[in-house]
C-alpha cells in the first residue's frame, strides 16, 4: 500500500507522484455489526433540518446531524479515491435525506490523506468552514473523475512544489493541479484559497490526522465504522442495509 510520508510537511511533498491507479485506494471493510432494535426519530432544532447541524470534531473530521443520534457512522475517506467517490455518488443524498435528517443517524467524515494531492484537496475542502463542507466534499466527488485528470497534467510541477519555501509549498501544488480555479468556481475565491494553503499549520494538521487514524487500523478507503465497529459495506446499498440493521428503519 501506497502511504504519504508523516511527520513534516516537506515529506508530504516529496510522496510519490499522483498514481494513475490509486493504489492506496481499497474497496475494503471489516466485520458486520448487530442487529438492533428499531430507533425513532428525533425532531431537528426549529427551523432547521438536521443537514444544517455540522461541526468540527476533536478527530479533525466534520460530523453532519443530531450529536447525540443514536446510530453514529464515520467514514475514513480520501478525496482521490474512486471507491469513495462511487459511494458518495450513489448515496450521499440518500444518507442524508433518509437517515440524517431523521435525527437518528450521524455522519461524520475523517479525511484519510493517502496521496498528495489529498493534502490541498483538504485544507480547501475545510476552507470554507462548516457551512460549506459537505457540499465541497460532494462536488469532489461528483467531478472527481476530470479533477484527477487535470491534476495528472499538472503532477510534475506540483512535486517541484517541495523546492519552494514552506509557506508557499501547497499554494503552488494546488495550483498546478488546478485546484484553486475548480474550487473558485464553488464559491471559494482565489485570495481566500490562497490564505487557506498558505496556513502550514492545516497541512499539518491534515497529514497528522492521517497518520494517527493509519495507527488507529485505519488500512484503506473507503473505511465505515458505525458505532465504533468496522462494517463490512462497500456499496450504498450494503450501507442502508447496516443502518437499518442498526435500527434506522
Amino acid at each position: 500500500m501506497n502511504r504519504l510520508p508523516f511527520g513534516r510537511l516537506a515529506l508530504v511533498l516529496a510522496a510519490a507522484p499522483l498514481a494513475l491507479g490509486l493504489a492506496a485506494c481499497k474497496d475494503k471493510g471489516g466485520s458486520a455489526g448487530p442487529t438492533g432494535q428499531a430507533v425513532a426519530k428525533v425532531a431537528p432544532p426549529a427551523g432547521k433540518t438536521w443537514e444544517d447541524i455540522v461541526v468540527k470534531t476533536p478527530e479533525g473530521g466534520f460530523r453532519m446531524g443530531n450529536a447525540d443520534a443514536p446510530i453514529r457512522l464515520v467514514e475514513y475517506g480520501s478525496l482521490s479515491c474512486p471507491h469513495c467517490a462511487k459511494l458518495s455518488n450513489e448515496g450521499f443524498r440518500g444518507l442524508v435525506d433518509g437517515y440524517v435528517n431523521s435525527g437518528r443517524v450521524s455522519y461524520e467524515f475523517r479525511s484519510f490523506a493517502i496521496h498528495g494531492i489529498d493534502v490541498p484537496l483538504t485544507v480547501l475542502a475545510r476552507c470554507g468552514g462548516t457551512e460549506t463542507f459537505f457540499g465541497m466534499v460532494e462536488q469532489l466527488y461528483r467531478n472527481q473523475e476530470a479533477v484527477m485528470t487535470r491534476a495528472q497534467q499538472g503532477d510534475a510541477q506540483a512535486q517541484a512544489a517541495a523546492r519552494l519555501p514552506r509557506d508557499q509549498q501547497m499554494v503552488a501544488m494546488a495550483q498546478a493541479y488546478g485546484l484553486i480555479d475548480f474550487f473558485a468556481q464553488r464559491g471559494i475565491s482565489i485570495d481566500q484559497a490562497k490564505a487557506c494553503l498558505a496556513d502550514t499549520a492545516s497541512a499539518e494538521e491534515v497529514a497528522k490526522q492521517a497518520e494517527a487514524a493509519g495507527k488507529a487500523g485505519i488500512e484503506s478507503t473507503p473505511t465505515l465504522m458505525i458505532d465504533g465497529d468496522k462494517i463490512e459495506a462497500r456499496t450504498w446499498e450494503e450501507l442502508q442495509t447496516e443502518l437499518r440493521n442498526r435500527g434506522a428503519r
